[in-house]
Parts: structure tokens; sequence; C-alpha cells
């Protein structure tokens, strides 16, 4: 009988992959996306010394109070719009996105496409 592996662990396999090809340097940072069931997160690090420069998520109560769901396209693109806006206040202007596994398409592309809009560029 053929075992088929786990989406998790297909998706960690993934990442990884993503992860040993590129890393955030100060000069250009990485966008990292996680998404849950429930919840979307997005950061910005410098991987040289391990720091989170911005970070955004719609656990945040401010995030969640513009938005009527926290798991869907919509929110996603809101998402991406408030991490670009940290961003540009803090001066970063250019990052390498890391879709963290996931499929570039729904959720990833619609907060990677407002992040774009917002003035990110990767």
């Amino acid at each position: 009988m053929v075992s088929k592996e786990s989406r998790q662990k297909v998706r960690a396999k993934k990442h990884m992959k993503i992860r040993n090809r590129f890393s955030g340097t100060t000069e250009r940072p990485r966008l990292a996306v996680f998404r849950s069931n429930n919840h979307m997160y997005a950061q910005i690090i410098d991987d040289t010394v391990g720091n989170t420069l911005v970070a955004a998520s719609t656990v945040e109560k401010e995030v969640k109070a513009q938005l009527e769901k926290t798991n869907n396209v919509d929110a996603a693109a809101y998402l991406g719009t408030v991490i670009a806006k940290r961003a540009i206040e803090k001066g970063i202007d250019t990052v390498v996105f890391d879709r963290g596994g996931f499929i570039y398409q729904g959720k990833i592309a619609a907060l990677a496409d407002a992040a774009r809009e917002a003035g990110l560029k990767f």
C-alpha cells in the first residue's frame, strides 16, 4: 500500500529547500509568511544577526478590528499593506520573499501583491 506524506511534512520540506537557497541580509531582509487555519503572520527578518525587524499578524487588535474574518484573501491583502507600511516607516524598501513552503496562490499571493502595491520591492 502506498502511504502519502502529510501536508505539514511536505510544507516543512519545501520550506527548508527555499531557506537553503536564500536568506535575509541587512541590505535586503527576508519577508517570511506563515498562515495557519485561523490567522496569518508576516515578519521581516535580518538573518545575519537573527533579528525580526518588523512584524504584523491578524492576531493584533488594530489589524483584527479592520477585518471581518482573519483567514481569507481579504485579510491576507490587508496584512500585506500593513507589513509594507511598517517596513517603509523603518526604512526597508527591498526584501526577499519567503513563502514558507506554501503554494504561491490565494492568500500568499494576495499578501505579496498587496505588499508590492504598498511600496515593497521584491
